[in-house]
């Protein structure tokens, strides 16, 4: 195993300290991380090693030190709080004077009393029935901003081969035009009817998913489909995502990211970035050194 240690303010400390712990066969650094060549991997360096990374506020991941960017068929993306920095209908809610309630229903479904999804979409987009539709390109305009390195993974993306899917919880509003100003080669998401230029409060979910929302089950759903209409197995795909609704599409890839994630999500994924931009998946890859 290799280790990759990350961070834009990676510091030489940081890495001698790293280097102590598992003693690599061999080091090397680029601008914001280094990979430490055939490390120690048991129990207790592990255990070090993650505390030498909250220590030094970087990114640690232990990974096969042989894996190409050429293993790789596809790379699968939850939209809000990860490919954006921001959650859409929060957005829109705020600017319709929803805010509180929409929060409301929000923490009820994070402390189980709301379990499934598609009720809990259902309950917030309800709230903003009667709302304009332009508060839609309002967001987009005002508050929509891409995290960190996304360009930049999906150009690699596509230079790789790469086969590229945006999927969300969120509506396809959002979707279009992220996918748009990006270049994802697909996008699944929900959409939240507009008439005479308001919001109606109804939501349906997309022909490709059976007109279902488009919940956890239905982000491994998208996975699968575009895997198999390239010709491949979900194990040669990367999925990233930040919340418990990615987790099932995250199980089905080869490679799952964590990216600015809830606790839940972090661990259980085979990598957590908490300081890198996304970006930083290229450097997982060996022939990225």
């Amino acid at each position: 195993m290799d280790l990759v240690l990350q961070s834009p303010h990676l510091t030489d400390t940081a890495v001698d300290a790293l280097q102590r712990a598992c003693a690599p066969r061999s080091v090397r650094r680029k601008p914001g991380a280094a990979r430490l060549a055939e490390v120690a991997h048991d129990d207790g360096t592990r255990a070090t090693v993650a505390a030498l990374a909250q220590e030094h506020d970087c990114d640690v991941a232990f990974v096969d030190g042989a894996r190409a960017q050429a293993d790789i068929r596809a790379l699968a993306m939850d939209m809000d709080s990860t490919v954006i920095t921001i959650e859409c209908m929060d957005e829109i809610a705020g600017y319709a004077g929803k805010g509180a309630e929409v929060a409301a229903i929000t923490e009820a479904a994070m402390r189980g009393e709301i379990p499934d999804f598609a009720e809990s979409l259902r309950r917030r987009a309800a709230l903003l029935a009667g709302a304009d539709a332009a508060l839609i390109d309002r967001v987009i305009a005002d508050r929509l901003r891409f995290s960190p390195g996304a360009p930049e993974l999906i150009a690699a993306a596509r230079a790789n081969g790469w086969k590229t899917l945006l999927v969300s919880g969120g509506f396809v509003q959002f979707t279009g035009h992220v996918q748009r100003a990006l270049g994802f080669d697909v996008a699944c998401a929900n959409h939240i009817e507009i008439r005479d230029g308001r919001l109606t409060g109804h939501v349906s979910g997309p022909p490709e998913n059976g007109g279902a929302i488009v919940d956890a089950a239905g982000k491994a759903a998208a996975l699968r489909r575009l895997c198999a209409e390239i010709g491949c197995d979900t194990s040669q795909a990367i999925a990233v995502g930040d919340g418990a609704n990615d987790l099932q599409m995250m199980r089905l890839s080869g490679l799952s990211v964590a990216y600015r994630a809830k606790p839940l999500v972090r661990s259980q994924a085979n990598v957590a970035i908490q300081h890198a931009g996304l970006d930083g998946i290229l450097n997982l890859f060996a022939d990225r050194w």
